[in-house]
């Protein structure tokens, strides 16, 4: 036990930082069409622009060349329009700078481990904490390789960063790319270029607090009138007077429409980007916003109930609830997604799983106890070796999109979740809960008991479970329960409760009752033996 790492402390997830809904464009006419397409190229054509002189200032970009930059787009679009390109590119640079970082941070753990066992002799079995060596000398050598491959990857991704060099593709990377391979996406050249100009383009304005319908740009009001303010080039398009664009169509908001509603109308600043489906052929508006930080209820609070012990897996997520001592109570839940398909099909199979789980949760008003994941270090081949299957499966979770998506669903139910340190948690789960909680009508698997130990760690007690009582002739030398009571607690050795009801033969009226009362046993050195009915032990001077 000396060398396991310290297990850090449970605690209750904040709540989310933005709300961020969506609806479908429904009605547009052509003629809509024709403005929307023209005005997002013009736009994305300035925010290609502005990127490229972002990503050349690099990190010696200051508040002066921001200024200049909005200058630059402000003539061929408006000063609202210039700002949030400027923006957007900014953050746009920011994320490729983090994604460069954390590419830096794997390279240089992959190189860490293979000059460890490079450094070992072959065939030399590992540890817990530390991997051992290649399991031939073809493997050594191959590895060797793979190391100079791993040292120029990582020489030049440091240049790069050092230099302020990062590299973003508007549009997407993927996309790019599958301009090679048409004929693997089935795709036709057309279809793409239609993928390519709607990935491109930009329609998105930033909120403005103070403003009517907390936008000045691309403003939707609370009868659901969506109109645009068209930049300085296209303005001869305009419907509507100050260079505006009325589409014909009308939108309403049926997810937390009434919240968006009161911010509008309160002239609170909300955010909104249309964007095209070319697949569905459809339109799109989302709208956005901040929300201040939600104080979280105080973990004893959470634990008042109870809580549902979730364990996150490639194919499920397992549950169980346990009450406020740490003893699985009812059934264990299981609440099955399919990740396979696209991006948009394994979203919204994490929500229904999701919101199956938090449904079933506030019904019983009880937390949620989750692992507090993090794969980002822990899926490269150097770390897991030949275990592809493993690879690909912790690669396929979702373990950022899950957590978000848990935290913003929670706070919307009012439902606390609390992350746990994952350490040894399905390990352990399995070692002390999978066989007890197994019985002939129920079988009990690893993740479940690993959903047990996820919740006992949250309500604070051990994984372990009570051990079973000694035998009644050698309480003495096997000793008392005391895993679960530890030295301090109260009550710890008082006497056990009077068991009220009728008796038998077996169990007798008051029996146990004066249990850990040493004095009230027949015991050696113990006052039961010298009271007035004892006989003394005669004289050895008679």
């Amino acid at each position: 036990m000396g060398g396991l790492r310290e297990v850090a402390a449970p605690f209750v997830v904040p709540g989310p930082s933005g709300v961020a809904i969506r609806t479908r464009l429904k009605g547009l006419s052509a003629g809509d069409e024709k403005v929307l397409r023209p005005v997002g190229d013009h736009l994305g054509s300035l925010a290609s622009r502005d990127l490229k002189a972002r990503c050349a200032a690099g990190p010696e970009h200051d508040t002066e060349q921001w200024a200049q930059r909005k200058r630059a787009l402000t003539g061929e679009s408006s000063s609202r329009w210039a700002g949030s390109i400027t923006k957007a590119t900014h953050d746009q640079w920011a994320l490729a700078r983090r994604g460069r970082l954390a590419h830096i941070q794997s390279l240089e753990a992959g190189v860490r481990t293979i000059t460890h066992r490079l450094s070992l002799p072959v065939g030399e079995k590992g540890s817990k904490h530390a991997p051992g060596g290649y399991r031939s000398k073809q493997e050594w050598f191959a590895k060797t390789r793979r190391l100079h491959l791993l040292d120029n990857r990582l020489d030049a991704a440091r240049s790069d960063r050092e230099a302020g060099i990062v590299r973003v593709v508007r549009g997407g990377k993927r996309l790019l790319n599958t301009r090679h391979h048409l004929d693997a996406a089935r795709l036709t050249e057309p279809e793409w270029r239609q993928r390519w100009q709607a990935g491109r383009r930009f329609l998105q304005a930033d909120g403005e607090s103070g403003k009517r319908f907390g936008n000045e740009t691309l403003r939707v009001t609370d009868d659901g009138e969506v109109s645009l303010k068209l930049p300085a080039p296209l303005v001869h398009l305009a419907n509507a007077p100050h260079d505006r664009y009325v589409l014909t169509a009308r939108v309403s908001f049926a997810h937390r429409g009434e919240q968006w509603c009161d911010r509008i109308t309160g002239n609170r600043a909300v955010a909104h980007r249309i964007h095209e489906d070319v697949q569905r052929g459809r339109w799109y508006l989302t709208a956005s916003w901040t929300v201040p930080p939600v104080k979280t209820v105080p973990l004893a609070t959470a634990r008042a109930n109870g809580l549902v012990g979730v364990d996150t897996n490639a194919d499920h997520l397992a549950a169980w609830r346990l009450d406020t001592h740490g003893n699985p109570v009812g059934e264990p839940l299981r609440f099955d997604h399919d990740l396979t398909g696209t991006a948009d099909h394994r979203d919204a199979q994490v929500r229904h799983a999701l919101i199956r789980l938090l449904h079933w949760a506030a019904r019983h008003s009880l937390a949620i106890a989750i692992e507090d994941l993090d794969f980002t270090a822990e899926k490269t081949r150097e770390k897991h070796g030949r275990k592809k299957r493993f690879r690909k499966l912790i690669s396929g979770m979702p373990v950022s999109r899950l957590r978000a998506r848990l935290v913003s669903m929670a706070a919307e139910l009012g439902i606390p979740p609390i992350a746990v340190d994952p350490a040894h948690t399905s390990k352990w789960g399995a070692q002390h809960w999978q066989k007890p909680l197994t019985a002939k009508t129920r079988k009990t698997s690893r993740h479940d008991a690993a959903a047990v130990a996820i919740a006992r760690r949250a309500l604070g007690h051990p994984i372990r479970r009570r051990t079973k009582p000694p035998p009644h002739d050698r309480s003495d030398r096997v000793g008392h329960r005391t895993v679960q009571a530890r030295p301090g607690t109260p009550g710890r050795e008082g006497n056990r409760p009077r068991i009220p009801g009728p008796r038998t033969r077996s169990v007798r009226a008051r029996r146990g009752e004066n249990a850990v009362d040493q004095n009230a046993q027949h015991r050696s050195g113990r006052s039961a033996e010298h009271e007035f009915w004892q006989q003394d032990s005669l004289p050895l001077s008679l």
